[in-house]
């Protein structure tokens, strides 16, 4: 599995797909500028309904784990994605 720094990712913005598994309610409460809120359940049971296999998506949730599980999973799948370590808690907190 590959790997991002919050610190890394943030020199990337806007120019990346970023995706937020965290549930609405709360991506609402804050989140990384241009991420898109794709909760975690949905993502993994139809990532073709959300993501092609062209592109290279950074995923993150709040600490880190359960996107580093999805990216587990969709990289599997064929897809490209990277998790973002740390997630939101340590975005916020750069």
């Amino acid at each position: 599995m590959n790997n991002i720094t919050v610190t890394e990712l943030r020199n990337l913005i806007p120019r990346v797909k970023i995706i937020d598994i965290r549930d609405n309610y709360e991506y609402n409460l804050g989140n990384i500028p241009t991420s898109k809120n794709i909760p975690k359940n949905f993502l993994v049971t139809n990532p073709n309904l959300y993501l092609n296999q062209e592109d290279t998506y950074y995923v993150y949730c709040q600490y880190g784990n359960s996107s580093g599980k999805v990216c587990n999973k969709l990289n599997e799948q064929g897809y490209k994605v990277i998790n973002v370590l740390g997630g939101y808690n340590e975005y916020k907190n750069i």
